[in-house]
């Protein structure tokens, strides 16, 4: 029989307050969001369709306002903050640009075309009650589905 080799305690690691404010920041960002959304009747498909037939300039905005706030928080953050709030460091985001990349945006361009769902507004619109838009998301998760078969292939 061998003598049992003692096992160091455990201690409550800091990084577990830090992963449940991250949790609830995030939840809170996606409230915001979906409110947005709700707000600007960006969860409206025949909203979204006639921004696409160039009769309402209102989706416009409301891409242009998050494109600028994303923008000067990309660029000043870093500039005025030693380290985020919630991390230890300043990610930089990997982006590749190839044959896939331009197919996607194609496809996504045509199915947004087609029904006017976007995969944020949809989530945002069944909590606004919209169930139609269960349809649009299972097309969204199928697709998604299709290319990770695709990838591993």
């Amino acid at each position: 029989m061998s003598a049992a080799t003692p096992q160091p305690a455990v201690s409550p690691t800091p990084a577990a307050p830090r992963t449940l404010a991250k949790a609830l920041v995030t939840l809170l960002a996606g409230a915001l969001f979906g409110f947005g959304l709700s707000v600007s009747t960006m969860i409206n498909p025949q909203v979204v369709l006639s921004f696409l037939r160039f009769q309402d300039w209102g989706l416009m905005l409301v891409m242009g306002g998050a494109v600028v706030v994303t923008l000067l928080a990309y660029k000043l953050a870093p500039r005025l903050m030693n380290r985020p709030v919630l991390d230890d460091h300043f990610h930089t985001h990997p982006s590749a640009w190839h044959r896939d990349t331009a197919v996607g945006a194609a496809l996504f361009g045509v199915g947004w075309g087609l029904c006017g769902v976007c995969p944020g507004p949809a989530i945002a619109g069944l909590g606004a009650g919209n169930l139609d838009l269960l349809w649009a998301l299972a097309g969204i998760g199928a697709g998604a589905l299709v290319q990770g078969w695709r990838a591993k292939s």
